[in-house]
């Protein structure tokens, strides 16, 4: 009798993602779903929407404070973010106010 040790079940489930054929779209989704967690309720609440267009996220903020705040920080926002989806999902983001 042969007893295998037992995976994680986010092995199987990232196996379902290689495979999911809108697995980008829901990497999107994934991203946006950690947006506040990531980036912290402060900067999340200036945000007025934030969607993806061609591969980039967009974000539109309340002020220029915010924007530009957001927009110096937007390597490092879009590393984190790709870093919790554990993909590279947000090549760039465009901050608009």
């Amino acid at each position: 009798m042969r007893f295998d040790t037992p995976k994680p079940i986010s092995d199987s489930l990232q196996k379902y993602l290689d495979k999911f054929p809108h697995k980008k779209k829901l990497r999107q989704g994934m991203v946006l779903a950690v947006w506040e967690e990531v980036v912290g309720k402060r900067i999340a609440s200036q945000v007025t929407d934030i969607h993806f267009e061609s591969g980039k996220l967009v974000i539109k903020v309340s002020n220029q404070v915010w924007r530009h705040e957001i927009h110096a920080n937007r390597f490092s926002i879009a590393k984190r973010l790709n870093t919790r989806v554990k993909a590279q999902i947000v090549g760039d983001i465009i901050v608009r106010s």
